[in-house]
């Protein structure tokens, strides 16, 4: 299965979509340090990131998925929140889905997850 890497800096949330995602056969790493990502998210080995839309300490997120993509364009990045607002927002094409957090998300996330690790890499 895949590698998985959770960027969320709410343990809580974290943690359920660990638990699911575990359950499927996936390995997850979770953190909360943005800054070890953006830096070098490559040292975390994963197939795919989920990254939570809002982070605390100021951190930006649309920032945080631009050095991801600049770091390895072939990553694939899910946008998670419990908002859907930013739906239409531009920024969001740099990331290869989005999912709204809600009681049905679940197999929403798995879903996506199973699509885009399934899809062929695009050649640099």
């Amino acid at each position: 299965m895949a590698n998985i890497l959770i960027i969320d800096d709410q343990a809580w949330a974290s943690d359920l979509c660990r638990e699911g995602l575990a359950g499927e056969g996936h390995k997850v790493s979770t953190t909360d340090d943005v800054e070890s990502v953006r830096k070098n998210v490559l040292s975390f080995r994963s197939d795919i990131v989920i990254l939570n839309l809002y982070l605390k300490h100021g951190f930006l997120v649309f920032d945080v998925l631009r050095d991801i993509k600049m770091q390895n364009p072939n990553l694939p990045v899910l946008i998670i929140t419990a908002y859907d607002t930013y739906l239409h927002d531009p920024r969001l094409s740099q990331a290869d889905g989005y999912v709204v957090k809600s009681c049905f998300a679940d197999n929403e996330l798995k879903q996506k997850i199973a699509t885009l690790l399934s899809r062929e890499p695009a050649i640099n």
